[in-house]
């Protein structure tokens, strides 16, 4: 008899959204812990549309993400620039703000991205949901684009 199979780990993904991305987040929620048996969401935040402000939800999903609790995060803003901005503050973190499936495509293949931004004001949530199914679902390509990514990482 030979030895057990390993489980495989599920995939673990951090949301965060200010008052403008928070519908976004909403509906990328259900739909993420629908897309594949498996995957685990944790919220953090904001729920409501009550003014707030995005860097404090950035930081969280960053720190999560930088501390291996999630593999990625999913942040949404407004326009998913102020919460790149925040986010790539924390040691360790790629935040990539993506507009088109080759954004997406492209942010993890090439750039080994960990958090996808979007804008909860310019992104549907049809399209956030197509782009985030291709980010988590693409592979970083590595090779010289390691050696890139080593130099993003001694910046930190």
């Amino acid at each position: 008899m030979g030895e057990p199979k390993e489980r495989a780990r599920k995939m673990r993904i951090a949301l965060g959204a200010d008052h403008a991305g928070h519908k976004l987040k909403e509906k990328l929620a259900a739909y993420l812990r629908k897309f594949r048996r498996g995957l685990l969401v944790s919220d953090f935040g904001t729920d409501s549309e009550e003014s707030c402000d995005y860097p404090d939800y950035a930081l969280k999903v960053a720190r999560a993400v930088s501390r291996g609790h999630a593999d990625y995060g999913i942040l949404a803003c407004g326009s998913g620039i102020g919460m790149a901005m925040a986010a790539n503050k924390v040691k360790g973190i790629r935040a990539a703000v993506a507009r088109d499936e080759r954004d997406a495509k492209m942010s993890r293949l090439h750039n080994n991205a960990n958090i996808l931004c979007f804008g909860g004001r310019r992104t549907s949530a049809k399209k956030a949901v197509k782009l985030a199914k291709i980010f988590i679902s693409t592979r970083f390509e590595g090779g010289r684009h390691s050696r890139r990514i080593r130099k993003i990482a001694k910046l930190d």
